[in-house]
């Protein structure tokens, strides 16, 4: 469903990434991990189209995505990031925040049937619906950036490190959120430094480091290499 090849991509002279090359399959969660620096979020900038690749390929069922504009593709093609950071509008509400993405849909029933679908996942942000974002706790504000992303009706849902900052007991119920849109169809990348986590609901992990992939496999196979469960897992 979703391609990566060769991509590179450039901070002035600093190159950031390095030749990087993945693959997506259709209802799958694919996670990249890696150390603070390695082009993780950069990697997710790419794919969404709010930076330009220096050279190679991005490709959405084998269409070619390169240079068009980020909010092109996020309505054309279905690929929404929920960015590091949450990135709230914060003197907005919950439900103003919800509503910047209304222009997805063709008529209002349709906005509020896939309202419906959201408080039926986070009920939490039902009750705060009018509470301005920066006034919720932390899980709250990552469940909001979470909720916003999934009304634009993505086919492939981009997380970067959406476990940062929350309390272990916030990211096993994030974590479990997650598994669960999954379960229902939804395709996932997420970019991730809780990688023990990231393990446990994973088809695939890319691992990445200096901008490049220096391993892949599937979670269980990666688990019985010592180099890379000592050095990136901490086992």
């Amino acid at each position: 469903m979703l391609e990566v090849r060769n991509l590179y991509f450039s901070y002035g002279s600093m190159v950031v990434l390095k030749g990087v090359s993945l693959r997506v399959e259709k209802g799958s969660i694919v996670a990249v991990i890696g150390p603070n620096g390695a082009g993780k979020t950069t990697l997710m900038y790419n794919i969404i189209g709010w930076y330009k690749p220096s050279h190679g390929d991005i490709l959405i069922e084998n269409t070619r995505i390169n240079g068009i504009p980020a909010h092109q593709i996020a309505k054309k093609y279905g690929i929404t990031l929920v960015p590091e950071g949450r990135k709230l509008f914060p003197n907005l509400t919950v439900m103003e925040n919800l509503m910047t993405v209304s222009h997805f849909f063709k008529s209002k029933k349709e906005f509020l049937e896939n309202l419906s679908k959201i408080w039926e996942i986070f009920p939490r942000l039902k009750e705060r619906q009018k509470q301005l974002a920066y006034t919720l706790s932390g899980g709250e504000q990552q469940m909001l950036a979470i909720a916003r992303a999934l009304m634009s009706k993505p086919k492939i849902l981009l997380l970067d490190e959406p476990s940062l900052g929350l309390m272990p007991t916030l990211v096993t119920t994030l974590f479990k959120i997650i598994k669960r849109l999954n379960d229902e169809g939804l395709t996932i990348l997420i970019a991730e430094q809780n990688v023990t986590k990231t393990l446990e609901i994973a088809d695939y992990i890319y691992v990445l480091e200096n901008g490049k992939v220096v391993y892949e496999e599937k979670p269980e196979i990666l688990l019985k290499n010592d180099v890379i469960r000592k050095t990136y897992i901490g086992l």
